[in-house]
């Protein structure tokens, strides 16, 4: 008598002859793109708020003068702790170049004012 097994479905699992593992390909981890959502979100969100600083600062009459370059001192602030925060997210030094950038709004808000 011939006995023979079934043929197992390929789609089936076989605890006797497991599947190879896989090497994981290289790229960036799950760790890696969550910190960057999170410096994008934090900086651009920051920014927004230095941004409408500027604005509100562009509204206020021109005989206030200083109440309009103390709104534009402050977004250049909040600009330079939103780029900090984006470093501090991906744990580097924030004594970089880039932190020039954080001043932008600042510089663009007492430029807009004053023209």
């Amino acid at each position: 008598m011939n006995q023979t097994q079934p043929r197992r479905a390929r789609h089936l699992m076989d605890l006797s002859a497991p599947r190879p593992q896989q090497v994981s390909k290289p790229g960036m981890g799950i760790e890696g793109v969550q910190k960057w959502v999170l410096s994008a979100l934090a900086v651009t969100t920051i920014w927004h708020m230095a941004a409408a600083l500027v604005l509100f600062a562009t509204y206020i009459d021109d005989d206030k003068r200083a109440s309009q370059i103390g709104l534009c001192v402050i977004a250049g602030v909040f600009g330079v702790l939103g780029m900090a925060a984006g470093f501090a997210i991906h744990r580097r030094s924030p004594a970089s170049a880039w932190m020039l950038l954080g001043v932008l709004p600042g510089v663009l808000g007492v430029w807009l004012v004053l023209r």
